[in-house]
C-alpha cells in the first residue's frame, strides 16, 4: 500500500506503448463499491475472493500489460507469477506513512491503524522480497521509471 504501484505502472506504461491495469479499480469496477465499501460490507475474505478472480482473469485474457495488484495480492496469491514478471517496488514503512493523505487512508482499510499497518508491511515485505521477479527501491519516479524500462527490454524477446 501506497508505494506508487500506480503511479509508476501508469507512466511505465505510457513509456513502453503498453496498457495499464489495478487490480483494485477492475475489482471496484466489477462490484460498483470502493474497496472501503467492499471491506465494510463483505469484508476481507470477500474481497481476497474478488482478488483471486481477478488474477484468474488476468491469466487466461491479459498479455503485454502493466498491472498494479492491491497491497496484498501477492500475499493471498503466491502463485503470482503464473500472470507474469513480478516487480516489488519498495518504499520504507516511515516513508509510506509521509506520502498518505487523509483521503488515501480512507481508500485503504487496513492502514487506518498505523501499528497493525506497519506490522502488516513487515509481513508483506518478506513475501514480497521472495516473489519478486526484480526489487527497485522507489524512492525517484523517473529513476524507477527507468530502470523499469531496462528491465522490460531487457526481457522483452522472452516470454513473460
Amino acid at each position: 500500500m501506497g508505494s506508487g504501484k500506480s503511479t509508476v505502472g501508469r507512466k511505465l506504461a505510457k513509456e513502453i506503448n503498453s496498457y495499464f491495469l489495478d487490480t483494485d479499480e477492475l475489482i471496484e469496477t466489477f462490484e460498483n463499491k470502493n474497496i472501503s465499501q467492499i471491506f465494510q460490507t463483505e469484508g476481507e475474505e470477500a474481497f481476497r475472493a474478488m482478488e483471486r478472480r481477478c488474477f484468474n482473469w488476468i491469466k487466461r485474457c491479459v498479455k503485454d500489460t502493466v498491472i498494479s495488484v492491491g497491497g496484498g495480492f501477492a500475499v493471498y496469491i503466491p502463485e503470482i507469477r503464473e500472470a507474469g514478471r513480478v516487480v516489488y517496488l519498495k518504499v520504507d514503512f516511515d516513508e509510506i506513512a509521509k506520502r498518505m493523505t487523509k483521503e488515501e487512508i480512507i481508500k485503504r482499510p487496513l492502514f487506518r491503524d498505523l501499528k497493525k499497518a506497519k506490522e502488516l508491511f513487515e509481513k508483506r515485505d518478506e513475501v514480497y522480497s521472495k516473489l519478486a521477479d526484480i526489487t527497485i527501491y522507489n524512492d525517484d519516479l523517473q529513476k524507477t521509471v527507468e530502470t523499469l524500462k531496462d528491465y522490460y527490454a531487457s526481457i522483452k524477446h522472452q516470454h513473460i
